[in-house]
């Protein structure tokens, strides 16, 4: 069983917050988590809201949850509400459904853990958190379509 190394969770947030400040973003917070949600690794920028850690690690754990990311969290959100309502309170409201949070992988598929970034656009907190997957030298879902180890990309 394969686990996420300190040094690559840092080496996750450090590229996606390096990234965000290339393209002019918001001010970020990103957390990476192990499986179970255990944070592994945090870093808030100076400028990010009071509650960005919490929006991060909803996400986050959001992904893990479902086992898919946390754009398609919200899809199935929308498609079947009551659904996720239950899922909702069956977290006691750990789950936010919104774009940002995506499953971390080793490099044959097996899941190692989830990032959630956020502090921007939904979609660009998505992108920025698959950037700092790959560039720890990780897989996001899409890199691992067709391997042993299952993921979702479609609800």
């Amino acid at each position: 069983m394969a686990t996420l190394t300190l040094a690559q969770a840092e080496k996750i947030i450090d590229a996606t917050l390096a990234c965000a400040r290339e393209l002019n973003c918001r001010p970020l917070s990103v957390v990476v988590v192990e499986p179970g949600a255990i944070v592994k690794a945090f870093k808030k920028e100076d400028g990010s809201a009071m509650m960005r850690f919490e929006m991060a690690m909803g996400k986050a754990y959001a992904a893990l949850a479902l086992g898919r990311s946390s754009s398609l969290v919200r899809v199935r959100a929308q498609e079947k509400p009551l659904f996720m309502d239950f899922l909702f309170k069956a977290s006691e409201d750990k789950i936010f459904a919104e774009g940002g949070g995506r499953l971390i992988r080793a490099a044959d598929g097996e899941l190692l853990g989830a990032v959630g970034v956020t502090g921007d656009k939904e979609e660009q907190d998505e992108a920025l958190a698959a950037h700092g997957i790959r560039a720890a030298g990780l897989k996001t879902d899409e890199d691992c379509a067709g391997l042993a180890h299952p993921v979702r990309l479609v609800n």
